[in-house]
């Protein structure tokens, strides 16, 4: 492979990634037209409010596995060595300049003069205790399947680092973009240890303040930071679990976003006076999982009947309101690997009720279908329950709280349950090792519980191949083969939508998912 260098006086900007909301928590006064607005403030008393439909369940970047916890810490807490544009593009972050050695050795030169919240200088030492602690075994991260192939992080010297790894390893620069790649506080990780989630300590452009576990999480900004400073005091995600209420908060000024937005409330939004929509593709995908592990679902047969009887289009049509597009695997056209050839199922239930009889399931069964208790995801599971229906198969919808659900599916608790997955780093890698590989199972994302040794070697070989086009060819065999299996039901590709408050500038969120607020002005 060729070697790569970026240098930092190459690249313009710092990443921003950011939801606004701008509440304040003191009085509003009428506007116009007798709809109650945010007071003004100054700028530097500002507080960005953002409604959100769940809770984080974790601030710890090395235990996050939703995106929705990562959002709240990756570029504002937490950052990394490197980070992605909104063109998916790699920039420097804590790294100004890197270069690959070898096929097994990365060189990173890191920013000087910057420090984390707590006063620990932010040197080649803190890089390496970072990745120590992902790793260590005693920690138990199930993050740690990530970095694999890392070896050592040796320190060459105060502000150079040399990544050696086990084997070649393309999407290194992705992972390290990610939220698993935040560079964390040496003195955090020693003082903290397993409860660092409550004490997150980065280098960002804010600082943690509090976390009201169910109600809100508060931060400030950095008045030290080393880069350019956000244009407010405070951002504090309220969650908000009621869709309706969300907009409302928006609408009325207590709040300046509202995330997710519920696609019943586009119209709304769009004929607003006072609000914006923000929508744009994102690299996630929606789909229906089982678990392979208990029957009926450890047969390929059953599911594959359950892929035959989905009607998807009816789904994205009449539960998402036509937000998104059909998928025909886990994996968005937007990620490095997606395979636009192949096909996936059509809607047959005769094939689906001659494959349950195959099984030795002819008069069908009964079986739960478990999902988080966001109203979207709700309807779609109550579809779902009436096309099943159609080839015998009885269905329980389980509703559980969204942190609860999260666990529940982790522990392998569920039977049939919807799900997705928010590809963060834009590369196969990151979808197909944490949803179908055996190193993964639970925690690490594979909830589906499927091991195939074929799947996890050509995981394992597109990892490792360095040359995009044979990545591709490997991805598409693995795509293939779980095609077949079928683990999953795929549903639709992922749009992301919100709700923005008109004084609102400056708000985007990442083809990943990340809500970037870093940039926001509250006019």
């Amino acid at each position: 492979m060729k070697k790569q260098k970026m240098l930092g006086s190459m690249l313009a900007g710092i990443l921003s990634v950011g939801l606004v909301l701008t509440g304040c928590s003191s009085g509003t006064e009428q506007g116009a037209a007798g709809t109650p607005v945010a007071k003004e403030a100054p700028a530097t008393d500002q507080t960005l409010v953002i409604a959100r439909q769940s809770d984080a369940n974790n601030l710890d970047p090395h235990f996050i596995s939703a995106i929705n916890a990562a959002s709240v810490v990756h570029h504002k807490v937490y950052e990394g060595l490197v980070q992605r544009d909104d063109n998916m593009a790699f920039k420097p972050m804590l790294a100004t300049e890197w270069k690959q050695l070898d096929d097994v050795t990365w060189e990173f030169k890191l920013r000087q003069g910057v420090n984390f919240h707590d006063g620990t200088p932010f040197n080649a030492e803190a890089v390496k205790a970072t990745f120590a602690r992902v790793l260590d075994e005693k920690v138990a991260s199930p993050r740690a399947s990530q970095f694999k192939m890392l070896s050592e992080v040796k320190v060459v010297d105060d502000y150079t680092v040399h990544f050696k790894l086990a084997y070649p390893y393309s999407p290194l620069l992705s992972i390290l973009a990610n939220h698993e790649g935040s560079i964390i506080s040496p003195k955090a990780i020693e003082q903290y240890g397993k409860e660092l989630s409550k004490h997150p300590v980065g280098t960002g452009p804010f600082v943690f303040e509090s976390w009201t576990p169910g109600q809100e999480i508060v931060l400030v900004k950095n008045d030290n930071y080393w880069g350019e400073k956000v244009k407010f005091k405070k951002a504090v995600f309220k969650v908000v679990p009621e869709d309706t209420t969300r907009v409302a908060m928006v609408e009325t000024g207590e709040a300046h976003i509202a995330e997710p937005l519920p696609v019943t409330e586009i119209d709304r939004v769009s004929n607003s006076p006072h609000m914006s929509l923000y929508r744009t593709e994102g690299l996630g995908t929606d789909f229906i999982g089982f678990n392979t592990k208990k029957k009926p679902f450890d047969d390929a047969r059953v599911r594959q009947a359950i892929n035959y009887a989905i009607e998807t289009d009816a789904i994205i049509k009449g539960v998402y309101n036509d937000v998104g597009t059909k998928a025909n695997s886990a994996m968005s056209p937007k990620v490095l690997g997606y395979d636009e050839a192949l096909k996936g199922y059509e809607f047959d239930p005769n094939k689906a009720k001659a494959l349950l009889k195959e099984a030795g399931y002819p008069d069908g069964f009964k079986t739960t279908l478990w999902t988080g208790d966001r109203k979207e995801r709700i309807n779609a599971a109550e579809v779902i329950q009436s096309q099943l229906k159609g080839i015998g198969i009885e269905v329980e919808v389980k509703v559980l709280e969204y942190g609860a659900y999260l666990d529940a599916e982790d522990n392998g608790e569920t039977e049939l349950f919807i799900s997705g997955w928010g590809n963060a780093t834009g590369d196969a890698d990151y979808n197909q090792y944490n949803l179908f590989h055996s190193s993964s199972l639970g925690k690490g994302g594979n909830t589906t519980f499927y091991v195939n040794k074929e799947v996890d070697k050509l995981i394992e070989e597109g990892r490792r191949e360095q040359d995009t086009e044979k990545r591709k060819q490997i991805y598409a065999k693995a795509l293939e083969i779980e095609k077949q299996e079928a683990p999953i039901v795929p549903i639709r590709n992922l749009e992301h939508v919100a709700a923005v408050a008109k004084n609102i500038k400056g708000f985007w969120i990442s083809p990943s998912g990340y809500m970037m607020i870093n940039g926001i002005t509250i006019e």
